[in-house]
């Protein structure tokens, strides 16, 4: 088959699919902005990568705040409708295409591809109440913060009438779609390759003058960015009561100090620096360990050796380091909302809190800490939990793979 896959930030989600893709000698079209084409290092013989670029930030942002996201959705969508014209004229009419529509890039492709499958990639429908807005008192939003997200998922909507199928990572983020769509949208995890993240006794790990090893008490946290939407200012204030209860304890915290999700800060500020000085002496600080973001390899060994992992979230899309801690055996403590409890059951292979009691969270961590017997079963079952539902070759892969040879080979859906 010929696959086109469309994302802003290739390979993105796209890329244990794209390498099965090419081992099975299909052949691969990719079209991203071109800066994370250039990024991008995957070179294959059957793979052919094509960038756009959309106008510079200060003419996208000539239009009202709230106008500013759609706008560059709206660029987006101009930029990759004029990519797979390139492709179409030279005869590289793609037999399915695979978009995220978030990002805007389906909006146009309907009109320039009549006869081709399109699916969707449909990670989050952003919805007034029920789920991320509003749920944090400590960051309210108003109006115009919902006139924005309304805006945001107009490309959703846009995608899913002209889609002939779409996949969504998880069954909560399925159900935040509008539920006239959500027949049409298949509940299937990119996957998690447990044969590479695993439990290893033997982890070790040097990290800011501390040699950290498997069955010392160390307490970890990852986030890609250190923010609320991730509970981080939850768990810092949990650090003092956690101190004095496991004064042993050392904390490994991952991530960096940008913005993803949420209130963005000015330039030079960061989440992590406010919490650190809202806390003060209250936290000894040469007991945590701020790594920055780490290769992968580093990252799973953090995971490895951790006693006990914090995660938290909000009603949101739900991270990969959740799935992945858990297959490398980590005792997770998470907070009780929809996205983690579809995956942790409190007592069974996780322990899970009320995301806003830092307090609740401190006890829990430090009572893994000092039960690590009793935390035997959780791991086993977490691990347990990941292998059976989100194994990459095991499930996710093949699932994916078999959606793609469906699409390509049946009638396509009336009226899409």
């Amino acid at each position: 088959m010929r696959i086109c896959f469309i994302h802003q930030n290739l390979p993105a989600q796209y890329r244990h699919l794209i390498a099965a893709l090419l081992q099975r000698g299909d052949q691969v079209l990719a079209i991203g902005e071109h800066s994370a084409v250039q990024r991008w290092s995957l070179r294959h013989p059957n793979l052919g990568v094509l960038g756009y670029r959309i106008p510079d930030a200060a003419s996208l942002s000539a239009v009202p705040p709230h106008l500013r996201m759609f706008n560059l959705q709206l660029a987006r969508a101009e930029a990759v409708l004029q990519a797979v014209r390139q492709l179409c004229n030279r005869k590289l009419v793609p037999d399915v295409v695979v978009a995220h529509p978030g990002w805007g890039e389906a909006m146009f492709l309907r009109g320039a591809l009549p006869d081709t499958p399109l699916l969707g990639y449909c990670e989050f429908y952003y919805r007034p109440a029920g789920a991320d807005v509003g749920f944090d008192p400590e960051y309210p939003v108003d109006d115009r913060h919902w006139q924005r997200l309304q805006l945001r998922n107009m490309p959703h909507l846009l995608a899913l009438h002209d889609m002939d199928a779409g996949w969504c990572p998880t069954r909560w983020q399925r159900e935040q779609f509008p539920q006239e769509y959500q027949s049409q949208l298949q509940v299937l995890h990119e996957g998690i390759d447990t044969g590479l993240v695993r439990p290893d006794p033997q982890a070790h790990f040097t990290l800011g003058g501390h040699v950290l090893r498997h069955g010392e008490p160390v307490v970890t946290y990852v986030a890609r960015n250190l923010e609320p939407y991730r509970g981080f200012h939850v768990f810092m204030r949990s650090l003092p009561l956690l101190q004095q209860l496991a004064p042993q304890a050392l904390t490994v915290v991952v991530g960096g100090d940008e913005v993803s999700y949420g209130v963005r800060l000015p330039a030079g500020d960061s989440y992590r620096q406010r919490l650190m000085a809202e806390l003060g002496d209250r936290v000894d600080w040469s007991r945590v360990i701020f790594t920055g973001r780490l290769p992968y390899g580093d990252f799973v060994k953090v995971l490895q050796l951790s006693a006990v992992h914090a995660y938290l979230s909000y009603p949101f899309v739900l991270s990969w380091s959740l799935l992945e801690a858990m297959a490398a055996g980590c005792c997770i403590v998470g907070s009780a909302t929809p996205p983690v409890q579809e995956v942790i059951e409190d007592g069974v292979n996780g322990r899970l809190v009320d995301f806003f009691d830092h307090e609740g969270l401190a006890r829990t961590l430090a009572d893994a800490l000092q039960h690590p017997e009793d935390m035997r079963a959780l791991r086993q079952a977490a691990r347990r939990t990941v292998c059976e539902r989100y194994d990459l070759h095991g499930h996710c892969l093949p699932g994916g793979l078999a959606l793609l040879d469906r699409l390509a080979h049946e009638p396509r859906r009336v009226g899409a």
